[in-house]
């Protein structure tokens, strides 16, 4: 597991590299000699777009894996506990109840959105006695298709269904400066997750033990549960839906560093391998 500290840096070179990727052309000539060309698409799209991604790959991922902890179960994720339909029919709300609304207020109101719709999964894997692994995110991607349907239903009604449809897939081309800006109310939901970490992981390890341990379980479940909210809705309102990122990624890293959830967060322990 030794090459694993070597992760970081080949993320920063093709974090680099991916600036001078794109439709333009940005060379390093051109920004050495002031190009003003080279200049402002850096500083207009390719930096904005590299931010977008690493905010969102970031949220997305660290969501999938509270939601994997508040549920005990390694196949859930924003993606299949319907988090991210809530999040297109909150931003659909918006558009028809705010019609001038800005991106601010669509992501406030798919959070609200979403926040729900956490909550009716949660008391759903409640009142499910069968906990098979398969049989939970199969009943949260139902879930989330009962609430594609009324996003559909009142999205034709207003003739929105266009609108609809460029949310089911994340697109990173449109991400200029002054348009993206609102991926940054999930990085507050990171670092809180982050000092609640060890919290999540006793909540996984299920209420009983959990409270003999001295832990106010639902209270650390609502807290879990908003931040999950507060990021996905920011990055799907934002750049939109990125399926099963937030399924992969949490699973890949269990491989090599385990269920230790802070863990996960710590860059120097990750390093030492």
């Amino acid at each position: 597991m030794f090459y694993l500290r070597f992760l970081i840096p080949l993320t920063l070179f093709l974090a680099c590299l991916s600036l001078f990727v794109g439709v333009g052309k940005v060379s390093v000539a051109g920004l050495i000699s002031g190009s003003d060309t080279d200049w402002l698409l850096l500083i207009e799209s390719r930096i904005p777009r590299l931010i977008a991604i690493c905010i969102s790959g970031a949220c997305l991922s660290v969501c999938g894996l509270v939601m994997q902890c508040l549920s005990r179960n390694r196949f859930v994720s924003p993606t299949t506990a319907g988090l991210e339909d809530s999040v297109r029919l909150g931003v659909l709300l918006a558009i028809i109840f705010f019609a001038s609304s800005s991106n601010l207020i669509q992501v406030a109101v798919a959070t609200m959105t979403t926040f729900a719709g956490a909550l009716i999964f949660a008391v759903i894997l409640r009142t499910i006695k069968h906990r098979d692994a398969v049989f939970i995110p199969l009943v949260g991607m139902m879930f989330g298709n009962i609430i594609n349907a009324f996003t559909v239903f009142f999205a034709l009604q207003f003739d929105l269904l266009q609108n609809i449809q460029s949310w089911l897939q994340g697109d990173f081309s449109g991400v200029l400066s002054g348009r993206y800006e609102t991926l940054y109310i999930g990085i507050p939901a990171l670092i809180l997750i982050y000092f609640y970490a060890k919290k999540f992981i006793l909540v996984g390890l299920g209420e009983s033990f959990a409270v003999n341990l001295g832990l106010n379980y639902k209270r650390t479940v609502l807290l879990g549960l908003i931040c999950v909210s507060m990021s996905t809705a920011s990055v799907v309102a934002t750049v939109g839906a990125i399926p099963f990122l937030g399924l992969i990624v949490p699973n890949i890293v269990a491989l090599y560093i385990g269920d230790n959830l802070k863990k996960h967060y710590h860059i120097p322990q990750l390093l030492a391998y």
